[in-house]
This record gives C-alpha cells, structure tokens and sequence, in this order.
C-alpha cells in the first residue's frame, strides 16, 4: 500500500465530513437552522468515499461493523472509521515498538487475491467460518479455470493436476518449476498435492459438517494464510496442457 497516498485521501475525506451548521446570512436575510451540514457536497462526499472504503477494507477489514453509524448522518461511520485507520498508518510502528515485541503481523486483505476476494464480504461481517467456505470455493473455481476443468474439484483436483504423470488430452498438469527428474521438482510437485489434500481434510470438510460452530477471527485468518500459500502457488504454477 502507498502509505503516504492513503493518508492524504483519508485527510481529504476527514475534511470532507466535518458537520458544520446550516444558519447564515443569505440576502441579507438571517437564517437560524438546527440542521448541519457536511463541509463538501453529498455527491463529493459520495465519490470521495468510493476510495475511502477500499483503503478502510485494508486496513480496518471489520469497520462496517466494529463501528457504530447515526441514524441522522450517514457519514458517521466512514469518517471515524477513517479518523482511527490515518492513525493506524500515522502511528503503525510506534505502536508496534511500544506495546509488542514488534513481531510480522498477517492482514487478511494482503493475502493472495483469490483468497481475499472469496472471502471479503463474509469476512468483513463477521462471518469467518464461511468466509473461510468462500475462500476455498474461489480457490477450486480459479484452478479450475486455469487448467481447463470442470469434471473434477476439491482434493481429486488438486491431485491430478499437480500430478508427476505426463498431461494428456484434457487433463493439464500444472508444473511449480520446470520438469528436470529432479528430487526438488518432484517434492514441490508432491508438497502442493500434500498441501491441498489437507487443506480440504483438515478445514474444508470439517466446515461443512460443523454448520454451527463458529471460528474466531484468528483461527480464520489462520485457516486463510494456508489457502493464500497454495493459491500462490496454482497462479504462479506454468499449465502443461496434454497433445
């Protein structure tokens, strides 16, 4: 993220939205009014906060409903959503240095994009166990997608795909570095198919049969972090297609 970009726009919509009352002079007329008003039109409000919204989603991913909005000024949630996210930008490693050991953190909106665009809108309304379901669904579209397939899915997929055996008619194999005979091709090629055996044993599958239990934010965001991993991995795989 341009960092220094992002600030100045959440500046620039903080400033859009201070409320400032409507009574004034006009023709020489004086106008008293309980009503305020926000310091930039509506409409500049509107499209400011088309952009607003997208630097929130990364850096507050929960502030649509972390934070409260009025019933009287629909802005009020965007414009402190957006007072709280300049400080996390303005103040990120101060606070990192002051109050942790200032260890890596995870954002779930920097994972790989497959993932995040799976799960974003679950996510962002608290619904992590199936925005981990959303994720995981992208994920088996996309690869489906790049190799060509729609007859198989989930861990079948993910097997003949990253399989060792030579591609046939309509059966691509996806290759994670070139076909040298190696040890090292032939791991990474078994470590994705390891990978994604897992993921549909170990989180897919129990998700889908434990309907009523809930994960916590962390959990998911764990749960994400595997999916981002083996995501990267199809996107950056090379297609070997079957002659």
């Amino acid at each position: 993220m341009n960092i220094e970009w992002a600030i100045e726009e959440l500046d620039k919509f903080i400033e859009q939205t201070v409320m400032r009352n409507g009574s004034g002079s006009h023709g020489g007329i004086a106008v008293f009014t309980s009503q305020n008003y926000t310091a930039a039109s509506d409409a500049d409000v509107a499209r400011q906060a088309q952009v607003i919204e997208k630097i929130l989603d990364r850096v507050i991913p929960d502030w649509l409903t972390a934070i409260e909005n009025s019933k009287s000024n629909r802005w009020t949630r965007h414009r402190e959503a957006a007072i709280r996210a300049r400080e996390e930008l303005v103040r990120d490693e101060e606070i990192r240095q002051n109050l942790g050991d200032n260890a890596p953190e995870l954002s779930a909106a920097r994972l790989h994009t497959w993932v995040w665009d799976g799960a974003r809108s679950l996510w962002q309304s608290g619904h992590y166990r199936e925005a981990v379901g959303g994720a995981i669904r992208k994920l088996n579209a996309e690869t489906q997608n790049k190799v060509g397939r729609r007859d198989i899915s989930e861990t079948d997929l993910f097997k003949q795909t990253f399989s060792l055996e030579d591609p046939k008619p309509a059966k691509a194999r996806l290759r994670r570095m070139e076909n040298d005979g190696s040890d090292t091709y032939k791991s990474v090629q078994r470590g994705a198919m390891s990978l994604a055996e897992g993921i549909f044993a170990g989180i897919r599958n129990p998700l889908s049969h434990e309907v009523d239990q809930e994960l916590s934010e962390q959990e998911a965001l764990e749960y994400l972090a595997a999916l981002s991993v083996l995501a990267r991995w199809v996107d950056e795989a090379e297609v070997e297609a079957g002659s």
